[in-house]
């Protein structure tokens, strides 16, 4: 399975994007899925077995999670168990046919519900929507100290503005709209320089580094290297 599907733009939509981490070994399917999302402003990470889903459930903070009846390595039950001790994410289970005792076994442990496999958009639209709340649609962002004005491209820092030249602004609202989530250096490349391929990663590095002097994080508290992997806003405790 390839790296997590990057957020898509939203024409005029300011909110962060909600998450959604797909576990299932058919890669066609979620690659349908995600493609059919994505288009709805759903943000589509896949996996293809229960491992690797505990892994990114945890590294990528999804707002829902949906689970194939057929999960390989560590199965939909025990995998519900497993986040159920760490989350109260919702956890939608995928079923088809001859799956009816997974399904009971999934929601005794804890599963908010089961949804019909192969997958179908308009049912589970309404189910990741619920479990985000976005930002009020304010179009001002506040992580910690600092307020990104999107409508009017103006940043402030403990109160004080802050310029910001474009590129970095544009930057620091993926990184803000993605807060706590770790994000790609190949997410960052197509949705901030909006190019799928052929641009050195280092050119990200030094915009980081540039946004990190003009924030004041001096100790890179705020946003984080996730080496070999990409970058991470942190809110502050």
């Amino acid at each position: 399975m390839s790296q997590p599907q990057a957020a898509p733009e939203v024409d005029g939509d300011t909110r962060p994007a909600p998450m959604l981490l797909v576990a299932d070994p058919d890669a066609d399917l979620v690659g349908e899925l995600a493609a059919a999302l994505e288009r709805e402003g759903i943000l589509v990470a896949g996996v293809p077995d229960g491992a690797q889903a505990l892994l990114q459930a945890g590294a990528l903070r999804p707002d829902v999670v949906l689970v194939s009846a057929t999960l390989p390595v560590i199965g939909p039950v025990d995998f519900v168990r497993a986040v159920r001790l760490a989350r109260t994410v919702p956890v939608l289970l995928g079923v088809g046919e001859g799956h009816a005792e997974q399904a009971v076994q999934a929601l005794a442990a804890g599963a908010t519900a089961c949804v019909a496999r192969p997958y179908r958009v308009p049912e589970l639209l309404p189910l990741v929507q619920a479990a985000f709340p976005g930002d009020g649609g304010r179009g001002v962002l506040t992580v910690g100290g600092v307020e990104l004005d999107v409508g009017a491209y103006q940043v402030r820092v403990g109160g004080l503005p802050v310029h910001l030249p474009l590129r970095e602004f544009e930057l620091l609202h993926y990184l803000m709209r993605n807060a706590d989530r770790t994000v790609t250096r190949e997410q960052i490349m197509r949705h901030v320089w909006h190019a799928a391929d052929g641009m050195s990663t280092n050119t990200i590095a030094v915009h980081v580094k540039r946004l990190r002097a003009r924030l004041g994080d001096d100790d890179d508290r705020l946003i984080q290297t996730v080496r070999g992997v990409g970058y991470r806003l942190v809110t502050p405790a």
